[in-house]
C-alpha cells in the first residue's frame, strides 16, 4: 500500500454482516460451502431474515475450517472434532484467565 492509498474496513455483526454470497467471496470459498457448513452446524448465519447474514467470528471460523481441511487433508467431521478440541482449549485458558492462573 503506497501513502496515497487508504484502507476501508467494515465491523461486521447483525446490522452489518456479510448476505451469503458476499460471505463466501470473502472466505475464498463458494456459497454452496457456506451452506454445507450451516447444514452441518459448524457455522451459524448472525442473522437468518430477510436472509442469511455472517459476522467477523463467522468469517474467522471458515477461514479456520478452510485451513483445518487443506492443512490435515481433513473431512468435515474431522474438522468438527477439531473446533470442538480448539473451542474448549480456548474455553479452558479463558477460564484461567479469569482465576489469575494463566501464563502472560
Amino acid at each position: 500500500m503506497n501513502a496515497s492509498s487508504i484502507a476501508i474496513g467494515v465491523c461486521l455483526n447483525e446490522e452489518t454482516g456479510l448476505e451469503l454470497e458476499a460471505f463466501a467471496a470473502a472466505c475464498g470459498t463458494e456459497a454452496e460451502f457456506v451452506r454445507l457448513l450451516v447444514d452441518e452446524g459448524l457455522v451459524q448465519p448472525v442473522a437468518r431474515q430477510p436472509a442469511w447474514r455472517f459476522g467477523g467470528e463467522e468469517l474467522a471460523r471458515v477461514r479456520r475450517i478452510c485451513r483445518l481441511q487443506r492443512d490435515f487433508e481433513a473431512n468435515l467431521q474431522s474438522v468438527a472434532v477439531m473446533l470442538d478440541l480448539i473451542d474448549e482449549i480456548d474455553r479452558l485458558r479463558a477460564q484461567l484467565h479469569r482465576a489469575g492462573l494463566a501464563a502472560p
